[in-house]
């Protein structure tokens, strides 16, 4: 059914959820997971102001995905990890439409009403302009 699913984390409980979900869909159709981490650009900053070296800087970023590759190896999973820097939802959407994915599964990350009319959501985004199907997982 699946043979290569595209699965954005941000190291929330709802990115989280959704590692399990698409360890479920890997796990029946036998397929390869790419693993997205987005650095957003006040992150970036907010890293490099707070530390003075670089290596730690990039050791806390991998950490930050750490989690849902232990959930991947725990399941043997066949996955790769990918870390770019940019507005998440563009470069999610900008990921997924450039290569040959047959699902994307991300995490809802739950805003209020408010917030999801004023500023929408990532995975609103996301679901609305990638070319496969989507599975957003709350």
């Amino acid at each position: 059914m699946f043979e290569h699913i595209l699965l954005p984390i941000d190291g929330s409980l709802h990115s989280l959820r959704s590692v399990d979900i698409a360890v479920k869909i890997a796990k029946a159709s036998n397929a390869k997971v790419d693993l997205l981490y987005v650095i957003e650009g006040s992150m970036s900053k907010f890293d490099v102001i707070n530390n003075d070296n670089p290596v730690e800087v990039e050791k806390k970023r991998k950490d930050r995905m750490q989690p849902a590759q232990e959930k991947l190896k725990e399941a043997k999973v066949e996955f790769e990890s990918l870390i770019i820097h940019g507005e998440p939802g563009s470069s999610i959407v900008n990921v997924a439409n450039q290569s040959d994915y047959d699902c994307l599964v991300i995490g809802s990350r739950g805003l209020n009403r408010f917030q999801t009319f004023m500023l929408g959501s990532v995975s609103y985004k996301v679901a609305k302009l990638v070319k496969c199907p989507v599975i957003i997982v709350k």
